[in-house]
């Protein structure tokens, strides 16, 4: 079990890790190993002190150095659910369970309501991580939902043990060659979904068309906190804290975009210090 457990490798999360790390406290840092978050795709900073005119790439490596001057690694694990356990948290990734005394959400902000029949199916039909879920239906036909062209990885994992996958990509970008290009993967466009079935989840629709699959993976950069983790009071799309950073969930703190605007790197920065001072 580790003293503090970190969720989202944006600025605020790499903030929580360092100040965290400077007081002696175990961590895991949960994310994307390419740390940064969304300073990945600024084409250059004009507002956060002391980086001024600096491109991404410059201040992913000033970050990356950071982050290995202190013995700070990633733990590149999607974390699906966590659960209080009186004096601690457990975190589920898949069928792996990480244990906190204390968790700091800096993961980010998620838009959008969730689609119709998502929340009743979570776990009997619908999942949030294919390489957490995908071998329950290896040979079978799966739906994926995906809304960043960072998840085509999660979907081409599963067209490698799935008999079919139907993927509906919800961004701009065109999809990659290594994952349209395979024979059992159908791209599809949709708009409009709906997930429904018995006890368990086993058909979709899509702006009228209905599809039968054995589960719809709905593949966000972001876990709606709600979803994440039970009891956690929102203020519309962002989790509610106060000034140090404590969400309604004792012992839980959150930081960065996900408690509200303005979404700024100086912002993000500082509440994940505030929210590692006050887990520690």
């Amino acid at each position: 079990m580790v003293d503090i457990a970190i969720i989202g490798t944006g600025v605020a999360g790499l903030s929580a890790a360092a100040t965290a790390v400077a007081r002696n406290k175990s961590i895991l840092l949960f994310g994307d190993e390419q740390i940064g978050g969304k300073l990945n795709s600024a084409h250059e900073i004009k507002n956060f002190l002391g980086f001024f005119g600096k491109s991404e790439e410059e201040i992913h490596n000033e970050l990356k150095n950071h982050m290995d001057s202190l013995g700070i690694s990633v733990t590149p694990k999607k974390i699906t659910n966590i659960y209080k356990m009186g004096d601690h948290f457990s975190l589920i990734s898949g069928r792996d369970i990480f244990e906190a005394k204390k968790v700091i959400l800096a993961s980010g902000i998620s838009f959008g309501k969730p689609l119709a029949g998502e929340i009743e199916f979570l776990g009997r039909g619908v999942s949030y991580c294919a390489t957490c879920d995908g071998m329950l239906y290896k040979g079978k036909t799966v739906a994926v939902i995906s809304y960043s062209q960072h998840e085509e990885k999660e979907a081409e994992f599963l067209s490698e043990i799935c008999e079919k996958v139907l993927y509906f990509p919800m961004y701009k970008e065109a999809v990659g060659e290594v994952l349209s290009g395979k024979a059992n993967v159908e791209v599809l466009k949709g708009k409009d979904f709906v997930i429904s079935g018995g006890m368990k989840a086993d058909k979709l629709v899509y702006d009228g068309e209905e599809v039968g699959v054995a589960c719809t993976f709905i593949l966000r950069e972001n876990i709606p906190p709600a979803q994440l983790i039970s009891g956690i009071e929102m203020d519309g799309n962002h989790i509610k804290t106060d000034r140090q950073m404590k969400t309604s969930v004792e012992g839980l703190f959150a930081a960065g975009d996900i408690t509200g605007t303005p979404y700024q790197y100086a912002k993000a920065a500082g509440e994940g210090n505030v929210a590692a001072l006050s887990a520690c």
